[in-house]
């Protein structure tokens, strides 16, 4: 049903997104695997990036001034490189780096022949997983000579620890992906904007790059609902904006264009964050 994807990407774009993502979280043949569609995943990216394209087309020249972009939703993963499913064998992975990579590489190719104008590799529980997305990333564009697309990473803080799942804090986690030289780096999912608020004070302080953060709306409830309302998020993300802690913001799980429409008319009253300036030695 690509119109019904189409029309949602429109209802994002309408509330004021300048940036949508693909519709292809869980587009790899390792997340495929559970319903035996790896055959198709090439396809399945090349069609998300293509449907989201067109949708920011549109808009943009509906408003030359407000260039709209696709970002390729490149996600964590239901495997992980550093931890084991196997609470007996500490040493087990049900899969490998080369394994992972591969994987990662055929939803970039993908996603790229279908028009994104961005690679976004988000909600990373798994430091090691987001290693091999750059590494496939890196080796794509180096085999095939095409320009090398702009990386946007996102991390997730996975509790009141302030660490990933796979035991890091979000410090270690940002130098251990710097390398990749995203032009962003931040949060999203897993906790709502009032329980991101440290994390991304403590972002803003120490990353050298833009800094973004989608939370969640709220917190979910008993029956996996959010209830949070969008001038309830927006208002928290606000302080963030008054604050100067962000670049680029928008919402995770529950979030609706009602909510992206608050956020965007409440931090475009702020400057976005200035960059740290870095003396040369």
């Amino acid at each position: 049903q690509p119109q019904i994807i189409e029309g949602i990407h429109k209802q994002y774009l309408e509330a004021g997104a300048d940036i949508i993502e693909t519709n292809t979280f869980a587009a790899t043949s390792i997340a495929q695997e559970d319903f035996k569609l790896e055959e198709f995943v090439y396809e399945i990216n090349v069609q998300g990036a293509k449907i989201a394209k067109m949708a920011a087309e549109e808009y943009t020249k509906k408003n030359p001034e407000k260039h709209r972009l696709v970002a390729g939703a490149i996600d964590r993963l239901n495997k992980t490189l550093s931890l084991s499913p196997d609470v007996n064998n500490p040493g087990f992975r049900a899969v490998s780096f080369d394994t992972v990579a591969n994987a990662y590489a055929e939803q970039i190719k993908g996603l790229v022949d279908g028009g994104a104008d961005i690679l976004l590799i988000e909600t990373i529980f798994d430091t090691l997983n987001a290693k091999a997305a750059i590494y496939a990333i890196k080796n794509y564009f180096r085999k095939s000579g095409k320009p090398e697309l702009p990386i946007m990473i996102s991390g997730t803080i996975t509790d009141a620890s302030g660490r990933t799942l796979s035991g890091q804090t979000l410090e270690a986690f940002y130098i251990s992906v710097m390398h990749a030289n995203p032009i962003s780096i931040g949060l999203n999912c897993a906790l709502g904007a009032a329980e991101m608020r440290p994390h991304i004070e403590e972002l803003s302080q120490i990353a050298a790059c833009y800094t973004s953060a989608y939370p969640n709306a709220g917190l979910p409830n008993a029956f996996g609902e959010y209830d949070e309302q969008p001038h309830e998020t927006a208002h928290i993300i606000e302080e963030w904006a008054a604050n100067g802690w962000l670049n680029i913001v928008g919402g995770c799980c529950g979030t609706t264009p009602d909510h992206i429409k608050h956020i965007a008319e409440e931090v475009a009253k702020f400057k976005p964050r200035e960059l740290p300036v870095v003396e040369l030695v």
